[in-house]
């Protein structure tokens, strides 16, 4: 009997690229690799690479936890996944991070920007509206664990401080500022200012590459000084900054280990994030055929290329292990000492604080445990390592080893009409809340409700509900 030159591995529904509209799709094994294999009856036949390491694949599999429900719901189930958001009762996963846009003008207009950023844009949130998108995520979490501020760029917002102080006086655990950094490097007194929000307060850098040419590909200017100066001026007042790289096949992805190398070396920075492109917005000289990267593959890019993680220091997140890992390390005396590989994943789900194993270092054993404070009282400020590990940065701060000790490294990616895959997509827990109070997962907020993109998805609907009749 003839066999065919793949392991059919599952099925999952994904969305045809070109029409958005919802495809049956088989996940399949070959030639060590694993594809998505979807048929859209208007516009044939796709092939999508999602993985090179069938192995990592599995395993992401295994990192499977009860879902953490918001306290409400926005929308109703009418239509399914992906076109009910949201958030719908169908949904698995509650805002992790919640990012409200201020404005979608920008002092840039990158090649490669989701939200279709410029100068030339020039809507402008007003104070209203933003704590209403604000009040959207308390009323969905009451306490929400990370609440991004972005645009656009946040920080060009004519009121960007009144908009940081509306933050604070809100009950979210911790506040990042997602920005280019261009006025970060261009004002001191700026820099100096953001200081006071300091702590529960994390600006979110983007950093994309050392290279000239490569952030001309990205960004369409030559960055390197204006984050040399904002890396400067975010170190003389140890503002806690995460590195934020987005990454694209063949033009930065060899700068892996060398940006992880720097974010060590630097104080104030906690960790580095690595996006691959998300196609959606403005991607300028991309080709999905041949620029696209695969979480396993930047997964084995940090493996390859840094001196500190090895593969058991980056594991799937488990409240969306398909789309995010994540390795942490802890900066003692001069020495960095990854965390991750050193915990019995079993911890992440079932919460048996006990089970945590540590292959040698006794003194490291006991500042792990005070530095996560295992045994806190509900009551308390501080966060456990369960905690940290399931979503992004809440770490509490104790007596001698704080925010400061910590490094961490993120995959973070985005699905898109290519890597569509709906059972993934309910666990979504990165969110953008619409200015109408509805909060959406990131990757179908892109592809179908930013701005004229709701115009296909009412065709779509239409279409749905014109078949339902029939």
């Amino acid at each position: 009997m003839p066999n065919r030159p793949y392991i059919f591995y599952e099925l999952t529904n994904s969305i045809c690229s070109k029409c958005l509209r919802k495809t049956e799709a088989k996940v399949i094994f070959e030639n060590d690799q694993v594809f998505l294999v979807k048929h859209c009856r208007h516009h044939g036949r796709e092939k999508v690479l999602i993985s090179t390491d069938i192995e990592y694949y599995k395993k992401c599999r295994e990192f499977l936890k009860r879902a953490e429900m918001p306290y409400r719901w926005n929308t109703s189930i009418q239509y399914g996944c992906p076109y009910d958001c949201g958030l719908c009762p169908d949904h698995e996963q509650h805002s992790c991070l919640a990012l409200v846009e201020v404005t979608d003008q920008c002092n840039l207009q990158c090649p490669i920007c989701y939200a279709e950023s410029s100068p030339k844009k020039q809507k402008w949130r007003p104070l209203e509206e933003i704590e209403k998108m604000f009040d959207a995520i308390v009323k969905n979490e009451r306490e929400p664990d990370i609440v991004q501020i972005s645009g656009g760029e946040p920080t060009i917002h004519p009121q960007f401080f009144e908009i940081l102080e509306m933050a604070k006086s809100k009950p979210i655990k911790h506040i990042m500022v997602n920005t280019n950094g261009i006025k970060i490097a261009q004002d001191k007194k700026f820099a100096e200012k953001l200081a006071r929000y300091m702590p529960g307060f994390e600006i979110y850098l983007q950093f994309d590459s050392f290279e000239k040419e490569a952030l001309i590909d990205l960004r369409g200017v030559d960055l390197r000084a204006v984050r040399e100066k904002a890396i400067e001026h975010l170190n003389e007042y140890n503002i806690s900054t995460t590195l934020v790289v987005t990454l694209k096949k063949g033009v930065n992805d060899q700068e892996v280990g060398k940006i992880i190398k720097y974010g060590l070396s630097q104080q104030a920075v906690r960790g580095v994030t690595f996006q691959p492109v998300q196609i959606a917005g403005r991607t300028k000289n991309f080709n999905p055929a041949t620029d696209r990267l695969t979480l396993s593959e930047v997964r084995s890019m940090i493996i390859e290329q840094s001196e500190v993680f090895q593969a058991d220091d980056i594991i799937p997140v488990p409240c969306h292990p398909d789309c995010l890992a994540m390795g942490y390390a802890l900066k003692l005396n001069g020495e960095v000492k990854p965390l991750t590989g050193m915990i019995d994943p079993h911890i992440l789900l079932e919460g048996d604080q006990n089970t945590i194993v540590f292959e040698q270092d006794e003194q490291l054993k006991h500042k792990v445990f005070e530095l996560f404070s295992l045994n806190h009282s509900p009551g308390s400020s501080a966060m456990s390592l369960k905690d940290l590990l399931c979503c992004l940065p809440k770490v509490a701060i104790p007596e001698n080893i704080s925010y400061n000790n910590v490094f961490r490294v993120i995959i973070m990616q985005f699905l898109d009409a290519y890597n569509f895959d709906v059972r993934s997509v309910k666990k979504s827990c990165v969110h953008i809340v619409h200015h109408d109070g509805r909060i959406i997962p990131f990757d179908t907020y892109n592809l179908f409700y930013r701005d004229s993109l709701e115009n296909r998805l009412k065709e779509i609907q239409t279409e749905m509900a014109m078949t339902a009749h029939e």
